[in-house]
């Protein structure tokens, strides 16, 4: 008889999440995902002026903090027919591939690694080995045994206060820990030093978008003129300090977090085989380098892979009917009925909760169980973010990735089937933090030489007033966030929002069964993962955290005279 264990919330990500594990021998044999959060800005923004949505969407969620912003102002230029200039494109990439690289390294060292790494072990360590380690693997200057030594004794200083702090609450001395203390102690340096290299890279969004988290967008470009000898403008100085941090990022992406992670995953090699799932990835594509509407310029590929066959890919059309939600395993329902899918430019958002009130046990899973709807592709479920864009780029023939994923795989000695695992999906965010890394470098020159050419053209304002606008129209905003592939559908009627749905990477990964039964990501990769101790597992912990979840937003509920009555705030989804 299967055990059910309960964890809940999933901690070190974004909002709250809730899994329910069923054990059987030592393995998992069915799993939920559950957030017991609703979210609402779909809502929101109904009847608002379109220009204006990016504004709300963007407060969607507090870590991918450009994404629903870039998503919202594409789905409105898509409907309006608005093209960007050249410099807007790039500089919207530059602040796009800033966020991978930020958004990448945080999740490596503060959100994932603490799964691999034992803090309380690198307490062992010989620093004069970690510093050999640490040398034979990277230049990255900061290696010497005096450095480690320093690092271990602000780490015992943790540990004999009796409170470890940041460090605190972690499956420290598990068993499933298996990284030589030397090890360890490097993982924890740099989780220390990328703390401070992270306040660095986000400063490219206060340059370009005047602040960060939620910088500026602009529907039909961006909001901040280039002008070489103002101070009030992009000029030389800034535009120089831009490239100075993107060049630091690209030291520390292929310095520290690639030889690190390649480091790790050489002692988990066994997670190869874990976590593989159903085997459908989906991407989007992105990094448009000849405008939105060419895909093929987009350095990431847009696609869809079935049953890991790289051999052939599918292409994703977003205004058909290929993309459906359903409703019939969350707490929603469809005013015609919740038995069949809808298209996001069709899609509602009314809220139907019937679930349990906190504290219970268990949730009842043969009926609702998540606030998080349930997109299909054809039918079919996917999984979305970084190893699903490298198998689409994979298998598009894409030789930049496909050199950098063999180049992975042959340093790792892992067969390329091992790609389809909870180590795949962790190192394929390693592999993409580097092409990115490289990516956006090009960018940045790009804009450079268009701006020495005498182009400063930021933003395009035709087509911008309502009175030049269809009574009706429609559009779609998509792009790759870190996370996975995301959307934004719009109607625009009148000049106003006339519905507005966003389907998010969350969203495909973290949803409930669909009305076939099939599982989403996270419950499918859960399958097979053996358990070591019910009391604390860290393997589900490991599995889950390689998608980089972020499930976010609480809501705060109010009578119609204002009065505060209740709130909510066990589990969210930033993507619904």
């Amino acid at each position: 008889m299967a055990n059910r264990i309960v964890v809940d919330p999933v901690t070190r990500i974004e909002g709250h999440l809730r899994i329910e594990a069923e054990i059987k021998d030592g393995k998992i044999v069915d799993a939920y995902s559950s957030s017991t959060m609703v979210r609402g800005i779909e809502q929101i923004v109904k009847g608002r002026d379109p220009r204006d949505v990016w504004a709300f969407v963007q407060r969607t969620c507090g870590v991918c903090t450009t994404v629903h912003a870039l998503a919202s102002v594409r789905a409105v230029e898509d409907a309006l027919d608005i093209a960007i200039p050249a410099n807007a494109e790039m500089v919207r990439n530059i602040m796009e591939g800033s966020l991978y690289m930020h958004d990448h390294v945080v999740h490596f060292y503060h959100l994932h690694a603490l799964d691999w790494v034992d803090v309380v072990n690198c307490l062992k360590a010989d620093p004069k080995k970690t510093s050999e380690i640490a040398q034979s693997i990277s230049s990255w200057p900061k290696s010497s045994p005096g450095y480690f030594s320093d690092v271990q004794r602000r780490i015992q200083k943790f540990v004999e206060s009796g409170q470890l702090g940041i460090f605190a609450n972690g499956y420290w001395g598990h068993p499933q820990m298996k990284l030589p203390a030397e090890v360890n102690l490097l993982g924890v340096a740099h989780y220390l030093e990328a703390l401070e290299w992270q306040k660095e890279i986000v400063k490219i969004h206060t340059i370009f978008g005047g602040k960060n988290p939620h910088p500026n967008y602009l529907v039909g470009g961006m909001a901040c003129a280039i002008n070489s000898e103002s101070p009030g403008g992009l000029n030389a100085e800034r535009l120089a300090m831009v490239g100075k941090l993107l060049k630091e990022g690209k030291q520390f992406v292929e310095q520290v977090y690639i030889p690190d992670l390649l480091a790790i995953a050489s002692f988990y090699k066994d997670w190869g085989a874990i976590g593989k799932g159903f085997g459908n990835y989906m991407s989007y594509g992105d990094f448009p380098t000849n405008g939105y509407a060419d895909l093929s310029s987009f350095k990431f590929p847009q696609g869809v892979i079935l049953d890991r066959d790289l051999s052939k890919v599918h292409d994703v059309d977003h205004r058909n009917g290929d993309i459906e939600e359903f409703v019939n395993n969350s707490w929603y329902n469809y005013s015609d009925g919740d038995d069949k899918g809808k298209h996001p430019w069709d899609g509602e958002t009314n809220i139907n909760y019937s679930g349990p009130k906190p504290p219970y046990d268990f949730l009842n899973v043969e009926e609702k169980y998540s606030f998080i709807k349930t997109p299909r592709w054809k039918g079919l479920p996917m999984e979305v973010g970084p190893l699903a864009r490298l198998l689409v780029g994979y298998g598009r023939g894409n030789k930049e990735i496909q050199d950098a994923v063999n180049g992975a795989l042959t340093h790792l000695d892992v067969p390329v089937d091992a790609l389809f695992s909870t180590l795949g999906r962790t190192a394929a965010r390693g592999i993409e933090t580097q092409l990115v890394a490289n990516w956006t470098m090009g960018f940045y020159d790009t804009l450079m030489n268009n701006i020495k050419n005498g182009d400063e053209r930021m933003a395009n304002m035709n087509s911008w007033e309502p009175k030049t606008w269809p009574a009706e129209a429609k559009g779609v905003g998509f792009m790759e966030a870190p996370r996975g592939a995301l959307a934004h559908w719009i109607r625009i009627k009148d000049g106003k929002t006339a519905n507005y749905q966003q389907v998010v990477p969350s969203t495909w990964n973290a949803s409930p069964r669909d009305p076939k039964g099939q599982r989403s990501a996270y419950e499918s990769t859960l399958i097979g993962t053996p358990v070591a101790d019910p009391e604390l597992p860290l393997e589900i912990i490991r599995t889950i955290h390689s998608f980089d979840p972020c499930i976010a937003c609480a809501v705060h509920l109010y009578d119609e005279h204002g009065n505060h009555i209740s709130q909510v705030q066990n589990i969210a989804s930033c993507e619904r």
